[in-house]
């Protein structure tokens, strides 16, 4: 037997041992089908082929996403309603972090048979597979640094618990710059579609991040010129600022948050934020140091913003955009940096609680043309705040 089928045996055998001694209720194939199939149930066959004993199928991710939900809690089961996978906003902390952590075991599981290296027992006969699969300490340890990403993914802002399509979108770059940039004409043998796309860091940060977080749902990403009918009653999350995001100046005005960007680049002071809530309006510039010939960005001005779609509530529309480039991406860094972005979404929890319209406008600090991620925990860093009504 080869080192593969040995790990596809190992995933089988845990499926296995998952319904047999969980907890002091065994479950059985039929209440799987109906967890996991809803109003379509799955067949038993499919199950039994996932736990095979002799030719193992490897079932796909969403599946064993499926078996982490229903075996994190016993609830799964004695729910009035029969079998079913509970809300991620249903399970408590501890039955997430048993998700999270069942979830990462799976996952590794599932990689090393799908062509992984797996070092089976010598002479493992059937009572040994049988048992408990034994994991040493650093696997543990990487099982469990595992858990605590996936977990902070589920919980995060990024996260979109209908599973509904995502579609990410950008300024496009004017005809003007394009000119300037290599492989950007489509007759050109090496076109590279991408750079047509403005806050390319921004954008490849958060596609990466936001595909990671929803691994069920179809990620787009267009420019403003690409979007179609059907892109804007999806999940709608907009880059970039309103001198060239056209979608973002709409969508500012359709929500009518107490923000505005105002693109003003011929005036001295330069373009700024302004918020507007109430008395009189508060403006906020970004920080630019050296000569007018060579000046470098210090400090940034960014918003952070997210609301029901105006075409779709059910759907939502975020906002990440500065006055620059690096305003932008701190913006988005904001709830994807790994060092910051749980505080960051304990915060705004805690702050904005269940209210679907709020907005938080930041300072980005630029370091050497590098853009810092903001700690929105540090008051300096925030510049104004504004939740709609709930």
């Amino acid at each position: 037997m080869t080192e593969v089928n040995g790990a596809q045996n190992a995933l089988a055998r845990r499926l296995r041992q998952l319904r047999d001694i969980w907890p002091d209720m065994p479950v059985t194939q039929a209440q799987l089908t109906i967890a996991f199939g809803g109003d379509k149930p799955l067949s038993e066959s499919l199950i039994s082929s996932w736990e095979s004993r002799t030719s193992p199928k490897i079932p796909p991710l969403k599946r064993l996403e499926c078996y982490a939900v229903f075996f994190a809690t016993s609830r799964s089961v004695t729910d009035p309603d029969g079998p079913r996978l509970l809300g991620d906003d249903e399970l408590t902390d501890a039955e997430r972090i048993a998700k999270a952590e069942l979830w990462a075991e799976l996952n590794r599981l599932r990689a090393a048979a799908l062509g992984g290296s797996w070092a089976r027992p010598a002479g493992e006969n059937p009572a040994v597979a049988a048992a408990p699969l034994v994991l040493s300490p650093a696997t543990e340890a990487v099982l469990r640094e595992e858990a605590e990403n996936i977990e902070s993914l589920n919980s995060g802002l990024w996260r979109f618990m209908d599973g509904r399509p995502i579609t990410i979108v950008c300024a496009r770059l004017p005809d003007e710059m394009l000119k300037q940039i290599p492989y950007s004409r489509p007759s050109d043998p090496d076109y590279v579609a991408l750079t047509r796309f403005a806050d390319l860091d921004a954008f490849v940060e958060l596609h990466g991040h936001i595909r990671a977080a929803n691994p069920g749902s179809t990620v787009n990403f267009r420019t403003t010129k690409d979007l179609t009918s059907d892109d804007y009653t999806t999940h709608l999350v907009l880059l970039g600022g309103v001198d060239w995001n056209e979608v973002t100046h709409s969508l500012t005005e359709e929500l009518e948050l107490p923000v505005v960007q105002v693109a003003d680049w011929s005036s001295v002071q330069g373009p700024y934020f302004e918020a507007r809530e109430s008395g009189a309006p508060e403006r906020f510039y970004p920080v630019l140091r050296g000569r007018e010939e060579s000046r470098v960005l210090h400090e940034d001005v960014a918003l952070f913003a997210r609301a029901i779609n105006p075409f779709n509530k059910f759907r939502t529309v975020t906002i990440c955009n500065g006055m620059f480039a690096g305003g932008t991406f701190g913006a988005v860094r904001a709830l994807t940096d790994a060092r910051f972005r749980d505080r960051n979404t304990t915060y705004v929890k805690q702050k904005f609680g269940q209210h679907r319209a709020f907005c938080i406008l930041m300072r980005v600090r630029v370091e050497s043309g590098k853009p810092l991620t903001p700690d929105w925990t540090v008051s300096y860093n925030r510049l104004f705040e504004w939740m709609g009504e709930n």
